[in-house]
C-alpha cells in the first residue's frame, strides 16, 4: 500500500480563485450599455429597439449584453426599476404632507430624465400591445408605487395623521396621477411652487376623505 500523494498548495476541491473573465461585469460597461437602452428607447421606441442596435451603440459585443440581461425586455425592465423612487432612501420627515413632497420631488427628477417622457408612454403603448410586457410592467411599477404609499401611510397612522386602514394606492394616485399627466403626457413645465402645491392638495383630499 503507497502512501497517498499530496496535493500541491491552493489546488484540490476546496480552492477557489476569484471570479475573472465572463464572470466579472465591468460596471462601466454596465453603465455603457444602460446609456445605450436608454438612448434606443427613445429614438426607435421598444418594438424596434433590438439587442444587435444596443450593442452597437454601446460599442460592445452581443455576448456583453445577454451576459447581464437574457432578453431586451429584461433589459428595459432593469431600467424602469432603476429609475423608480427607492422607498428605502425616503426618510421620514416628521408629517405625511412633508413625505408626501419628498416623494413628489423625487418622483419628478425621475420623470425629467431627457428622455423620460418618450420612453415611458412609448413603454406603456407597447403594453397595451402585448400581454407579457404589461404584466411585468405593472409588477415592476405598480408594486414600488404600493410600497411608497404603504411606508408613507403606516408612517401616518403611526402619528396620528390618518386611521387605520387607509388605502395606500388612493395615496399614490393623487400623488403621481397629476405630475405623470403633467410631466410625460402634456409634457408641460412645473412651476417652482408645483410640486409644494401638489403635496398640499394630496395631503389635504386624503385627510379630508378619510375623515368622511
Amino acid at each position: 500500500m503507497q502512501p497517498a500523494k499530496s496535493q500541491p498548495a491552493g489546488s484540490g476541491p476546496r480552492a477557489k480563485r476569484p471570479p475573472a473573465g465572463a464572470a466579472v461585469l465591468r460596471e462601466d460597461v454596465t453603465e455603457a450599455i444602460r446609456d445605450a437602452v436608454f438612448a434606443e428607447l427613445a429614438e426607435v421606441g421598444y418594438g424596434r429597439m433590438s439587442i444587435e442596435r444596443v450593442a452597437r451603440r454601446a460599442g460592445v459585443g452581443k455576448t456583453a449584453v445577454y451576459r447581464r440581461w437574457g432578453s431586451k425586455l429584461e433589459m428595459v425592465i432593469d431600467m424602469v426599476s432603476a429609475v423608480a423612487v427607492d422607498i428605502t432612501a425616503l426618510p421620514d420627515t416628521g408629517s405625511l404632507r412633508s413625505d408626501i413632497e419628498t416623494v413628489l420631488t423625487l418622483a419628478a427628477h425621475a420623470l425629467r430624465h431627457p428622455l423620460a417622457a418618450h420612453i415611458v408612454p412609448d413603454l406603456l403603448a407597447e403594453a397595451a400591445r402585448t400581454p407579457a410586457i404589461a404584466t411585468i410592467l405593472h409588477t415592476a411599477l405598480r408594486d414600488n408605487q404600493h410600497g411608497i404609499g404603504t411606508l408613507l401611510v403606516d408612517r401616518a397612522t403611526r402619528r396620528g395623521e390618518l386611521p387605520a386602514g387607509t388605502d395606500p394606492d388612493f395615496l399614490v394616485d393623487l400623488m403621481i396621477g397629476p405630475l405623470y399627466w403633467r410631466l410625460a403626457v402634456a409634457r408641460a413645465p412645473l412651476s417652482a411652487d408645483y410640486v409644494t402645491r401638489l403635496a398640499d392638495a394630496a395631503a389635504t383630499a386624503l385627510a379630508t376623505r378619510t375623515a368622511d
